[in-house]
């Protein structure tokens, strides 16, 4: 991942920028250390909402002006919220990159949060939510992320719930942005043909003066894990299944391996174990997936599927029986290095895609403080032995200490 540099303002932001010369997009973002596990009781849902409200008007420029600032210049702007991230981005022509940064810079630090379209955007999130309970793969994992984390704000839908949502007013965002954004803990990254000293030159015209901000309000650790089984029946046509756990978390040394051993179990490639077992071999399922996720402190692993209820028990029982064979069997040198080229060149891939690129490079730099070039990423594939992958899967896919979560037709 060469040919990046950083530079950080005296107010704490960094900015990190990749120089691609033979692209015409320039893509940028603003990254921030805050997501839905730093809202309190009172506050869930409140930094979705933020996300929102922060395209609906700045001290400069109308909710108009901002949709249409990049719109009409056929770029395209764009948030999203995760557990422990907020980030504000966009794409454009390179010639609109100034215009893109200042727009950003904008929405980011000087969102208004006018009452009127607080409003507004309030039943627009409310109609989301529906729509979420409506859809079963989506609420399942919403769901599953309570069971697994209870009460922790990791276990909080990061679109927050009616009671919520329907009380937020003016004082709470600004209230929220006031107690959780640090500008030690924000990364403005961006990837365009600029030169550095370019880039960096017009990133000073509007980062440099934002005022430094300190966060006061500090995350939660989750501590407890307690194995749970659910089963909950819903108006719905098929029968919907999570089982998962916690798992390692970002700065955990068996990271990696256990990352390869999710991609060989239920990683997106068709020739996943689960997909070649319940799809491809018995025609069970429409899809299956396992995913990693890994967070600053712990993690959060799962097999999800959805399958017709009278084929529920051998579902599952194939998904055990692949579970266990990781567990008993040491892959051969073959599978190994099958199953690392699969994950390298998913990587090669990723790293193409300059927007996904830009990204990483924010979130890497938030959480690792540092951002690994691609030889040192594939080095660490490389090294992982079968031995490594055996024992992750003996720690992390104990049976014991998986929780299940049903959804089964009425």
């Amino acid at each position: 991942m060469e040919n990046y540099e950083i530079f950080e303002f005296p107010n704490g932001i960094r900015f990190v920028h990749k120089y691609v010369p033979y692209t015409k997009i320039a893509h940028a973002g603003f990254i921030l250390d805050v997501g839905s596990r730093n809202e309190k009781d009172h506050q869930i849902g409140l930094a979705h909402f933020w996300e929102h409200m922060a395209f609906k008007g700045t001290q400069k420029r109308s909710a108009y002006q901002i949709l249409s600032s990049l719109e009409n210049v056929g770029g395209e702007l764009n948030a999203y919220t995760t557990k422990e991230k907020i980030c504000f981005y966009a794409s454009s022509l390179d010639k609109h990159y100034e215009k893109t940064l200042s727009l950003l810079a904008d929405i980011t630090f000087h969102s208004t949060f006018p009452e009127k379209q607080i409003e507004l955007e309030r039943g627009v999130i409310l109609e989301e939510i529906s729509m979420y309970k409506d859809s079963p793969d989506e609420s399942l994992q919403d769901d599953f992320d309570t069971i697994i984390f209870g009460k922790h704000p990791l276990g909080n839908n990061i679109l927050g719930v009616p009671e919520t949502v329907s009380s937020f007013k003016k004082k709470d965002f600004e209230e929220f942005f006031g107690e959780n954004v640090d500008t030690k803990r924000v990364i403005f990254s961006s990837v365009s043909n600029l030169p550095f000293s370019k880039a960096l030159k017009i990133a000073q015209k509007y980062l440099s003066d934002l005022p430094t901000l300190k966060a006061t309000n500090k995350k939660n650790a989750f501590k407890k894990y307690t194995p749970i089984q659910q089963i909950v029946s819903k108006p719905i046509s098929q029968a919907h299944q999570a089982i998962g756990r916690t798992s390692y978390s970002l700065h955990n040394s068996k990271r990696v391996p256990f990352f390869i051993l999710n991609n060989l179990l239920g990683g997106p490639a068709m020739n996943s174990r689960l997909n070649l077992a319940l799809r491809e071999k018995n025609g069970l399922v429409y899809g299956v997936e396992s995913s990693y996720t890994p967070y600053t402190d712990t993690g959060e692993w799962g097999v999800y599927f959805a399958t017709e209820h009278k084929n529920l028990e051998k579902a599952n029982s194939l998904v055990y029986k692949e579970i266990k064979k990781l567990k008993n069997q040491k892959l051969s040198s073959t599978q190994l290095y099958n199953t690392k080229q699969q994950v390298l060149g998913q990587m090669a891939m990723a790293e193409e895609n300059n927007m996904s690129f830009m990204l990483m490079m924010g979130k890497s730099l938030l959480d690792m403080g540092k951002i690994e070039s691609i030889k040192e990423v594939f080095a660490q594939v490389e090294t992982v032995t079968s031995e490594a992958i055996l024992e992750v899967a003996n720690e992390m896919l104990d049976e014991s200490q998986f929780s299940t979560l049903t959804y089964l037709p009425e």
